[in-house]
């Protein structure tokens, strides 16, 4: 029998994730937990600006008894709200907000830049032409506009009844204030990006109730679906750090 050779590439992709396991379980709790908190902060940002440049390309499936309809950008978006889930129930409120105005800036950023590439003059030789490239990502100054509009009201309102449902309950039933929150605050989300895109003659406003309901149960769905990755996450730091159920970080430093 031929035995498979191990590659080149594969035993060094092999070292280096040992000497990164290695290296990340000897840190001490604070800088483990200042890793794990860039680690989930990078993974928010990019969820983030991913969504925000794809937000103008619709797809659908038909799943028999209907016909699903909504933008690629709502794909990688449910993902920040269990990066903030999971920073609100290990760092503390403090940290999850910190967090969304990490999104807001990064998102800041992307549009002056994005509005300063359009505005420039492409070269006769240049594959990807003026046109195209406003096509592509001209749109998006108003995708980035109506986005961080809903961002920024989703996700403070998503942290602040995260912690309040955690207040009511005394810190149990993380199921419950994981999709509470998200639940509304997608809601939220999901009507007030549509509706900007509707003002920016983006999509037209008799396919507003359509594009809600279909983002709105996918967000919905997905929130359910999430809960078993943030118990996993949260159960792993919680024991990494030493915390009582319930307890953040930023409570286990008071005392």
């Amino acid at each position: 029998m031929l035995l498979l050779q191990e590659s080149p590439l594969e035993s060094l992709a092999q070292q280096i994730w040992f000497a990164l396991r290695l290296s990340v379980s000897t840190l001490d709790f604070k800088k483990h937990s200042e890793f794990v908190f860039q680690i989930l902060s990078a993974i928010f940002i990019a969820s983030l600006i991913i969504a925000n440049l794809t937000l103008n390309k619709f797809f659908s499936v038909d799943l028999g008894f209907v016909i699903f309809t909504q933008s690629v950008g709502i794909l990688p978006y449910p993902i920040t709200f269990i990066v903030t889930d999971i920073v609100s129930e290990i760092y503390g409120k403090r940290k999850a907000n910190q967090l969304v105005w990490s999104g807001i800036i990064a998102s800041l950023f992307m549009l002056i830049i994005i509005s300063i590439a359009d505005s420039t003059r492409a070269i006769d030789s240049s594959q990807v032409s003026d046109q195209m490239f406003h096509t592509v990502f001209g749109l998006a100054i108003a995708a980035v506009s109506s986005s961080m509009i809903a961002y920024s009201i989703a996700q403070f309102i998503d942290v602040r009844l995260f912690h309040f449902w955690k207040k009511i309950t005394n810190g149990k039933h993380l199921w419950l204030r994981n999709n509470a929150s998200t639940i509304f605050s997608q809601c939220l989300d999901t009507l007030t990006v549509l509706a900007v895109l509707c003002y920016f003659g983006v999509i037209p406003w008799d396919l507003l109730g359509v594009y809600f309901l279909n983002g709105f149960l996918f967000k919905v769905s997905f929130a359910a679906f999430d809960t078993p990755i943030i118990y996993i996450c949260c159960n792993y730091l919680r024991g990494r750090y030493d915390l009582e159920f319930g307890q953040s970080i930023s409570e286990k430093d008071k005392t």
